[in-house]
């Protein structure tokens, strides 16, 4: 397969009109591109900001607009809405989509994003039952919010937190349904875990844990209530689920790109396919400092492979690896977390763990600096901006650092670095 020179392609055709394929389009443009670019997008609304959608219920409502209408006209990027692509040709360098539509490509840019993992239980499928992930999700979530009702949220992931504490700030009564023995189980240190419940929990959420989900009912066709294995039976007028999200990688399979519970790419967002790349959260890739490969589902993710996948087309230099992070809003707490966590028990190379805790986790100020034979390897932090951009530097560097120094908030961090 005859592959595009780097900074020769004439046609680049980006799957996907999330932020990850939004961004890639703007920095073609701002590093100089001047090829044919279009954006093909299966949603019919422009591409927005997909944060807020589980954050912001009031005013407004969730809409912000990455870029307005008339950044695409004045960057010439053609952008297709409501265009699902079905079928990608390697051979032909084209892509196919629903409505009849061809797209011939030097470079082919899959950021497809991921989808809501779905429940298999009865009456899943009732009305009132909803996932969250489009705008359309958001208006119609915000609709049940608007009517005061009670809401069960399954799932106590960041996203069940965060529409948890959206809803709770509009006086709606939640219950937040969790299978494994606390909330954010898979993602965040039992500390960091144990004190954002105790800030739910005051403002009035309730969560229960360690409850299986066995079925849900409803009356007049429209969801009443989800019934728990050991717990009982929960009354509701309407559920989310949120119980994490499934990578759409069909298009790469069924072209016979590897994919591993999502597309298989290299620190530079290429497939084994030199004229196709994969950006966003549809992907798996190599994360700096961490064993393996990961699937991250995060805006700055999104962001760092865009400017990977800009490099290749442009052929100019790779951009530096960046220490993974996303952020959370909940109630009045900030939340910001880098690295990857790994409780004291989790599997790998024998080292000894541990977690320097700054400030007072019951209060709405502290950090959680994670570190392994004293490097620190990941932060979780509230409402302490200065903290967690010292965490990001400490993981960056590896640079030991001493644990007494990290968790006495008289000490200036940079008095935490040993010699």
């Amino acid at each position: 397969m005859t592959e595009t020179p780097p900074g020769t392609a004439e046609r680049v055709v980006v799957v996907g009109g999330g932020h990850a394929g939004t961004t890639l389009a703007g920095l073609l443009r701002q590093g100089g591109y001047r090829g044919e670019l279009v954006l093909l997008g299966s949603e019919t609304d422009l591409p927005y900001q997909r944060p807020p959608l589980s954050k912001k219920f009031d005013g407004d409502g969730p809409v912000q607009w990455l870029r307005p209408a008339e950044f695409y006209r004045e960057q010439d990027i053609t952008v297709r809405l409501g265009e699902q692509v079905t079928v990608v040709d390697r051979a032909a360098r084209r892509v196919r989509t629903a409505s009849g539509g061809t797209y011939a490509y030097d470079v082919l840019v899959l950021a497809t994003g991921a989808v809501p993992r779905g429940l298999t239980l009865p009456g899943a499928d009732t009305r009132g039952v909803i996932t969250l992930r489009t705008l359309s999700d958001a208006r119609v979530l915000r609709g049940y919010l608007a009517d005061r009702g009670r809401l069960v949220i399954v799932g106590g992931g960041y996203i069940g937190l965060e529409v948890a504490a959206a809803a709770r700030a509009n006086g709606v009564e939640v219950t937040v349904v969790e299978r494994e023995g606390r909330v954010l189980a898979r993602v965040a240190s039992t500390r960091f875990s144990q004190a954002l419940t105790r800030h739910h929990r005051a403002r009035g959420t309730d969560i229960v844990t360690g409850a299986r989900v066995v079925g849900l009912t409803s009356r007049h066709g429209h969801v009443d209530g989800v019934e728990l294995a050991d717990h009982g039976r929960l009354e509701c007028d309407a559920v989310l689920v949120g119980v994490g999200a499934v990578p759409q990688d069909g298009l790469a399979r069924a072209a016979g790109l590897e994919c591993d519970e999502g597309i298989v790419v290299d620190g530079r967002a290429r497939t084994g396919d030199p004229s196709v790349l994969a950006i966003g959260d549809a992907t798996r890739r190599p994360v700096a400092g961490v064993p393996g490969s990961l699937r991250l589902e995060s805006i700055p993710s999104a962001t760092e492979q865009a400017r990977q996948a800009c490099s290749v087309i442009l052929g100019t230099a790779t951009p530096a690896a960046e220490v993974p992070w996303f952020w959370s809003d909940q109630f009045g707490l900030k939340l910001k977390i880098a690295g990857v966590v790994r409780e004291p028990g989790d599997s790998g190379a024998q080292v000894t763990r541990g977690t320097a805790v700054r400030g007072d986790p019951s209060s709405e100020r502290f950090a959680l600096f994670h570190h392994e034979d004293r490097i620190v390897t990941a932060v979780e932090s509230a409402n302490a901006p200065a903290d967690f951009a010292a965490g990001r530097k400490f993981i960056a560097s590896r640079r030991r650092v001493d644990p007494a120094r990290l968790a006495d908030p008289g000490t200036p961090l940079s008095e935490a670095v040993m010699n």
